[in-house]
């Protein structure tokens, strides 16, 4: 069976412990990944400070080494792909995409101009804002794009002069545990540190005196709980949490147009993504059309083991997440929901479930108002638009939404009055690493990506120098 080391002030680093890591296509313990203990932590957190007192310094060294860190994971990215396969589930092609896009983010940050402004230049005095980085910073990240979203931490925080500890999930760390191993290549000893662990390590790493940034993708819940940790010591932090993004398709829509764009935002990563299309608001003489066009794409898509050529969507990334995504079908189905397709868990070893497309749904209905974060897409009527937009912004959640319809004009008005962070038309999760991406109300605290996403590593130094 693999088993995985950390990577500690530039070493390779076992553990007293180790916990297994479950192949999802296969519901089986496949690998075993190390335990981070309290001194390995203590450890980790010193050698990112060690390594910061010159790393701060040295703006041309850390843009090279970004640049080679983008090469070095796009060359090996068919090589890693495997590794991110069999831990999350995702078919071998969107591993790849994930592990190029990755270090394409890299790159893109290594010539991103750090923000810098001079406010006042006269007789009297030049003064200017400078960003100086924080210092050590503690990222954590989640098991539907480990690496993905790992670099969205690493790029932008390395780039102002931090330095890094970062763990990934217990579901999915060894792709970043590879990551860490392949960056003591490019990196200086202590930039970037990757530790993982179960659950309670999360927690001790926010409570940790040495960080002064957590940076945190999951869930609403977790976050709130970091949030609080990093409180006590006034810690800075930036929060990507979840979303339960709408889709309002407007009635000058062509629903044979839209729906396979609809599906796909919808249904991308088997729909274990937080910007995902979790809801479709469809007006009444479109409804039925609109219903069928998507259950038609979903009756023909192929669900499998993401090792397996062919294979669009594979398993739920874990049983507990299998689990919810099973009860909020029965409940929808429970209260008067239709099946217009899929509706069932498919039988066999690993974390299946047929690609979902539910009508007859309404808000009040657990799968509409929460996140399912999987295969299951619910579709609401609607007749007035006013209220719709009313009912899309009902929600805890203020991450993204989309609107569809032949008149973009119109559509940008509506998606105007969408209360989330990125607001769509006519599309849906298109990101770009100069794109900022951030929640409103529960989605989040704080942005990332594109200078929004330097600026959150950073600190504001006014230098004001007299003249005369």
């Amino acid at each position: 069976m693999p088993r995985y080391t950390m990577t500690i002030g530039g070493e390779s680093v076992a553990a007293d412990a180790t916990f297994g890591v479950v192949d999802p296509a296969l519901g089986e313990v496949r690998a075993e990944a190390p335990d981070c203990g309290a001194e390995q932590l203590d450890a980790a957190f010193d050698a990112a400070a060690h390594a910061y007192r010159s790393w701060r310094r040295d703006e041309g060294g850390r843009r090279k080494a970004l640049h080679a860190a983008g090469d070095l994971l796009m060359g090996r990215a068919n090589e890693l792909a495997p590794v991110l396969t069999r831990e999350q589930g995702k078919p071998l092609a969107d591993a790849a995409f994930e592990i190029i896009g990755s270090g394409y983010w890299l790159k893109h940050f290594a010539d991103l101009p750090i923000p810098y402004d001079v406010i006042r230049d006269d007789d009297a005095a030049h003064v200017e804002v400078v960003r100086r980085p924080m210092g050590v910073v503690a990222a954590i990240t989640p098991w539907n794009f480990p690496l993905m979203l790992a670099c969205w931490k690493v790029a932008p925080a390395l780039l102002a002069g931090n330095t890094m500890v970062l763990k990934p999930s217990p579901y999915t760390p060894l792709t970043t545990l590879v990551f860490g191993e392949m960056m003591r290549e490019v990196l200086p000893p202590g930039v970037l540190n990757v530790v993982s662990g179960r659950d309670p390590l999360g927690a001790r790493m926010t409570a940790h005196h040495v960080p002064r940034k957590i940076s945190f993708t999951g869930s609403v819940a977790t976050g709130k709980r970091v949030a609080e940790a990093a409180a006590s010591d006034l810690k800075r932090v930036t929060l990507e949490l979840g979303g339960n993004d709408p889709a309002i398709v407007l009635d000058d829509a062509d629903p044979a147009e839209i729906a396979p764009k609809l599906f796909g935002s919808a249904f991308q990563n088997n729909g274990q993504l937080c910007s995902a299309i979790k809801r479709v608001y469809a007006p009444e003489h479109l409804y039925d059309d609109l219903v069928e066009a998507l259950a038609a794409i979903a009756r023909t898509a192929k669900v499998g083991n993401g090792l397996e050529e062919g294979v669009q969507y594979g398993p739920l990334n874990n049983r507990p997440q299998w689990e919810r995504v099973v009860e909020l079908v029965a409940d929808a189905v429970g209260r008067g929901a239709r099946v217009a397709a899929g509706g069932r868990a498919i039988d066999g070893p690993g974390y299946f479930h047929e690609p979902t497309v539910l009508a007859g749904v309404d808000d009040g209905f657990r799968i509409v108002d929460e996140e399912q974060f999987g295969p299951v897409l619910p579709v609401v009527r609607y007749t007035s638009l006013d209220d719709v937009v009313e009912r899309a912004n009902a929600s805890h959640f203020g991450l993204c939404g989309s609107v569809w319809g032949a008149d973009a004009d119109r559509a940008a008005e509506v998606a105007g009055e969408l209360e989330c962070g990125t607001a769509w038309i006519n599309t849906h999760f298109a990101v770009h690493p100069d794109q900022p991406f951030g929640g409103h109300k529960w989605s989040g605290v704080g942005s990332e990506n594109g200078r929004w996403g330097v600026e959150a590593f950073t600190e504001v130094q006014v230098r004001h120098r007299a003249k005369g």
